[in-house]
């Protein structure tokens, strides 16, 4: 007979021995104060901190606009919506939230879900059930939602290596010229912090027939004039058939969607069962993502402080030697990779120098490619910046880690 207990134990012992058991940390938020935060210890002592790791990246989490939106909406409506989109949880604050979405992307519409992971999830495993026999060619470093998107729907799947185009071009050769295809891809790699090749995978998908899927979430609210992205900042977005997005990070609030034409989502909200039968996000939310997607699509200022100071935290790592990962992108990753060092070098910068940042380990990301990934904001000071810089040069020579020019 199984002893199940004695299974979990081992399940749990394994992600020890290796390094990589991941533990929560318990803080606190302060409105007004982000990233400064409180760490309420085990022990039932507390610690001010620095949130360096979170994906809040423009602080609008905090936001008067998004706090006074949200408070108006619980005053009016109350706390949750109630019911599935389908079955009385669609309110006004939903729709004026999908319209600001179709807006942003220059689409005719927008489907808002509970999750970007939702999003892409229910999205992809759905589209088979629209387009009988099609082929989806991923990038082997998608988002797991995507993966599990694909992995779910039953279709043919095609992995291409990342951001390599012959490869891509040598999947789409093989297959049936009548075949429907489609190309999931991301703007932005969130572990590396690299771009996606827009324009010549519209190109590929152009030549071949092929719809195109593009995952924007670490880029919405950042890039482009409007924070429509990377693909609304290189004059793109009319060649994506389908646009994935997050309310969760830039936008301060929770939630994901896709853009796309009315057709496609009305196709996809009839279809998908992870949208059908998921009570919809409270109206509390939804008020206040449509504020923040609104705010910024006219904020360029806070756009350009976010890159100024990404732009400042890499060139201090840098100066120190430190293998950054830079690909010109907002994120700010660090290669150890030792998840061992990776985890001490975290838990001693919350110990010691009151900054909070989480070890990215496997299965997140390749065994020995371990690091700390790091999300400068607008509001995150010359003053943090010194703090974590002077924690990471005294750890990594604590850690007797090499010092070496930027990867990637």
């Amino acid at each position: 007979m199984t002893d199940y207990a004695l299974a979990l134990d081992k399940a749990i012992a394994a992600l020890h021995e290796e390094g990589r058991y991941r533990t929560f940390i318990d803080i606190e938020r302060h409105r007004g104060q982000f990233p400064h935060a409180t760490w309420n210890k085990a022990d039932g002592t507390t610690q001010e901190i620095t949130v360096w790791c979170g994906n809040d990246y423009l602080g609008m989490g905090q936001h008067p606009v998004v706090l006074s939106a949200m408070h108006d909406a619980i005053e009016a409506t109350g706390a949750g919506s109630g019911g599935t989109r389908n079955i009385s949880g669609t309110t006004v604050f939903h729709k004026e939230l999908e319209s600001e979405l179709a807006d942003l992307h220059g689409k005719e519409a927008a489907l808002v879900f509970t999750s970007a992971y939702i999003a892409n999830d229910a999205t992809l495993s759905t589209l088979p059930k629209l387009f009988p026999g099609l082929i989806i060619y991923s990038d082997a470093l998608n988002h797991a939602s995507m993966i599990e998107g694909v992995r779910r729907n039953g279709g043919a799947k095609r992995i291409f290596r990342h951001n390599d185009l012959a490869h891509l071009r040598e999947l789409l050769e093989a297959d049936d010229p009548q075949a429907p295809k489609l190309i999931a891809f991301e703007s932005i790699y969130s572990m590396d912090g690299d771009f996606g090749l827009i324009a010549e995978i519209c190109d590929l998908a152009d030549e071949f027939g092929a719809l195109t899927y593009i995952d924007e979430v670490h880029a919405v609210g950042m890039y482009g004039p409007r924070g429509g992205g990377v693909a609304e900042r290189d004059g793109l977005m009319d060649r994506l058939d389908i646009i994935n997005g997050t309310l969760a990070k830039a936008y301060g609030v929770m939630g994901g969607y896709i853009a796309a034409s009315a057709r496609m989502c009305d196709a996809i909200r009839s279809y998908a069962p992870g949208f059908i039968f998921t009570t919809s996000i409270p109206p509390a939310i939804a008020a206040g993502a449509a504020a923040s997607v609104r705010h910024l699509k006219t904020d360029q200022a806070l756009r350009d402080l976010h890159q100024e100071r990404a732009a400042v935290l890499k060139l201090r790592l840098r100066g120190l030697g430190l293998p950054i990962i830079d690909h010109g992108s907002h994120i700010v990753p660090v290669h150890v990779g030792d998840p061992v060092k990776c985890k001490m070098i975290s838990d001693r910068l919350l110990s010691d120098h009151g900054v909070y940042v989480q070890p990215i380990n496997y299965p997140t990301v390749p065994r020995g490619t371990e690091r700390l990934r790091f999300t400068p904001s607008p509001v995150h000071n010359p003053p943090m910046i010194d703090a974590l810089v002077r924690g990471m040069d005294d750890l990594w020579s604590h850690c007797a880690l090499n010092r070496a020019q930027a990867a990637g």
